[in-house]
């Protein structure tokens, strides 16, 4: 949930520092999924947690079994099965660009996208269940400013970077889809992508 009042105060600062129309899209708390060479599917670095990992996964393929029987015990016979897996939100070579940015977004506990015509920024609330009255201010993660921002898509809603890297940024909610919507459709010639 995000309360009234946290979009509001994000869009003011970020209006306020670029001194342009923003845009300000709250991104979902969802891990992201990368297929980026030396990275894992959860995005931690290759090497790295070995012997915890090793642990990690004798326990998550325990839970994994115990589930599986659950659900085969239980199940109606209807052969609904298990929906594919989601495509990877971060997508590049080895040292993407876009590391730079989902790196930092990663450890965030209320992610805002804010998009301006010549800016574009992460910027963090905290947690957004809170009034908004008594939260700590927001405050600039990642910014980057033409020429150096990424090529933006908002209706595919990627960022691409020259490198080739892609970030796919999913949006908290549904209301989070429709603010985009309503923004590109205020965009007059701008590639809505």
């Amino acid at each position: 949930m995000v309360r009234p009042g946290f979009r509001e105060r994000v869009e003011e600062m970020m209006r306020g520092q670029w001194r342009e129309p923003v845009v300000a899209l709250r991104l979902s708390d969802d891990k992201l999924r990368f297929d980026v060479p030396g990275r894992r599917r959860d995005g931690t670095v290759e090497g790295q947690g070995v012997v915890r990992r090793f642990f990690w996964n004798i326990l998550r393929g325990a839970g994994r079994a115990a589930f599986l029987v659950f659900a085969v015990m239980n199940s109606d016979g209807s052969g609904g099965g298990a929906k594919g897996e989601r495509a990877a939100d971060v997508q590049g070579p080895a040292n993407a660009m876009a590391l730079d940015l989902v790196d930092r977004l990663r450890k965030l506990g209320g992610a805002w996208l804010v998009f301006s015509p010549s800016c574009v920024a992460v910027v963090d609330t905290g947690s957004t269940i809170a009034d908004p009255a008594g939260a700590p201010p927001p405050r600039i993660v990642w910014q980057a400013r033409t020429p150096q921002t990424p090529e933006i898509k908002f209706r595919a809603r990627t960022l691409t970077w020259p490198d080739g890297s892609r970030f796919t940024f999913p949006l908290y909610s549904r209301t989070e889809a429709q603010h985009l919507r309503q923004y590109c459709d205020s965009l007059p010639g701008r590639d809505q992508g």
